[in-house]
């Protein structure tokens, strides 16, 4: 069964609710149906709740006599009844890192009538904003008057180097050293900035725009960067190599949604990866 994806405005007669549909239905995003005057009589509707949509419902109300006055044919009733059957989940550079192909593969088998899609876009929402997607994987701060989120799980921080470079013989670094080199963040979608160093020790910076160009700067070995510990997984490249920092603050990572307009697996999305992070060898 899935969630009603109808909205249903009551009135009292000659209170203004002709107008008022009129109103709505100018709207480009909204559709207003006529009064079909059939939803005291359906079947397992109770005063005051919001009933599951039912195929028994579905069925009931395609047979009504006065069905024909909403102005839809059959299939786009039961295509609406049938809820979302695709979850479109956008990222910007690593996705879920070394969980995603675990979410991929207990997603089919958890929720095999939704169909999950991975989409990268290069932008601070993912996607989101753009509507390339439903729900979005981020690891920085959302508009909060826009989306909603989730912190699903935390990454280490990661100093990538040239492989010739001779920090990538060392274990481990720390921040304070990268103050000395030229550092190269990625302005639209990277979650590094100048604030993890004090003013006066602050690294050098220059900016790229994408993955590529990020990973094609630091294999020159004029730069190094810093980024979370899904890249090391998801962007393994013949003459990068990544260190740990051991004092840099974790990054969290979130799963984001419109706050007015969230897809009806989303629950089951965060639910998810806060396991596969959470419990990763399950």
């Amino acid at each position: 069964m899935s969630p009603n994806p109808y909205l249903f405005v009551v009135g009292c007669p000659r209170s203004g609710t002709t107008l008022l549909q009129r109103m709505l239905d100018a709207h480009p995003l909204l559709a207003v149906s006529n009064d079909p005057h059939f939803i005291p009589f359906a079947p397992g509707v109770t005063a005051g709740l919001d009933p599951p949509v039912t195929p028994q419902l579905v069925e009931w109300l395609l047979g009504y006599r006065t069905f024909a006055r909403l102005g839809l044919d059959e299939g786009t009733v039961r295509e609406a009844a049938a809820g979302p059957a695709r979850l479109r989940i956008g990222y910007a550079w690593s996705a879920m890192g070394r969980h995603t192909t675990p979410f991929q593969r207990r997603w089919a088998v958890e929720h095999p009538d939704i169909e999950l899609q991975l989409i990268r876009t290069n932008s601070a929402t993912a996607g989101l904003a753009e509507g390339a997607c439903d729900i979005a994987i981020i690891r920085t701060e959302p508009d909060q008057r826009r989306f909603r989120d989730a912190i699903v799980g935390l990454e280490r921080r990661y100093c990538a180097v040239a492989a010739d470079d001779p920090w990538a013989a060392r274990r481990s670094l720390r921040l304070a050293e990268i103050g000395e080199r030229a550092l190269v963040i990625d302005r639209r979608t990277g979650t590094t900035t100048p604030d993890l160093w004090p003013p006066e020790a602050r690294p050098a910076i220059e900016y790229t725009g994408d993955i590529d160009d990020w990973l094609t700067a630091i294999a020159t070995g004029r730069y190094v960067g810093v980024t979370p510990e899904s890249t090391v997984t998801q962007y393994p490249r013949p003459g990068i190599a990544y260190r740990p920092l051991r004092d840099a603050p974790p990054v969290p990572v979130r799963l984001v949604w419109w706050r007015d307009d969230a897809h009806p697996a989303t629950a089951a999305a965060v639910g998810l990866l806060t396991s596969l992070f959470r419990y990763p060898s399950r």
